[in-house]
């Protein structure tokens, strides 16, 4: 990664804007930015933590070996979003990995650093965890889902998040490029079955393409297949 002069919003970045005003200035000399590109590692699960990241622009996915050549993506992050929190604790090393899906620039603070402005900012150490606690239960439900909900609701489900956490283009697709691949990833299955069942879905007028883009063509009827 190289050294990027763009900066973050302070308005956004979920460590700028949850800490004191006086601890800012300690921000500005201790934050590091670096340019990512596209499928560029940020970091790599199982190798020990260094600090933690914070997407300044572009859309990152965070993801986990299932097996040998499998992987899970378990979310994905765009401006303002942390990342590389799950490796703190006793044993520091990141139990995930984060990629970056297009072109982007993110913010670096080293661990020593990061773990002074939680004793410091007992605001920002109490947003953490609350975001702790919300990627917890919304891990816990993945996993229930794997083990009880159809392919075809994973999918839904899985569509039904993207489209809400990154809205929609003005021609009404959802507004990140996504391979189907990473979509079979984030849903909880193989590429040859979630292709399938796209199809399925676009047979039966719930979804509508344009090359990799997908369209929600009647929200209701997807909902109705997560149930």
């Amino acid at each position: 990664m190289k050294k990027s002069n763009f900066g973050c919003d302070p308005n956004i970045c979920f460590l700028c804007k949850n800490v004191l005003k006086e601890w800012l200035p300690a921000i500005l000399e201790h934050k590091k930015n670096y340019k990512v590109k596209k499928g560029e590692l940020i970091f790599k699960e199982g190798y020990p933590v260094t600090g933690i990241f914070f997407v300044n622009s572009g859309y990152v996915k965070v993801h986990k070996r299932w097996d040998a050549d499998k992987e899970l993506i378990v979310r994905f992050a765009k401006e303002g979003a942390i990342l590389g929190h799950r490796g703190m604790g006793k044993k520091p090393v990141y139990p995930v990995s984060a990629t970056a899906l297009q072109n982007g620039v993110v913010g670096y603070v080293d661990m020593e650093f990061f773990e002074a402005t939680l004793k410091v900012n007992a605001e920002f150490t109490y947003k953490l965890l609350q975001f702790f606690a919300d990627e917890l239960r919304e891990s816990e439900r993945k996993m229930r889902n794997l083990a009880h909900m159809s392919v075809k609701g994973r999918v839904a489900e899985s569509l039904i998040i993207l489209r809400e956490q990154f809205g929609e283009t003005e021609d009404g697709f959802i507004n990140i490029d996504l391979s189907r691949q990473d979509l079979a990833s984030f849903a909880g299955a193989t590429y040859e079955t979630v292709f399938r069942v796209i199809n399925e879905l676009v047979n039966d007028k719930l979804l509508m393409l344009s090359g990799k883009r997908i369209k929600v063509a009647n929200y209701d009827l997807l909902v109705k297949l997560t149930d």
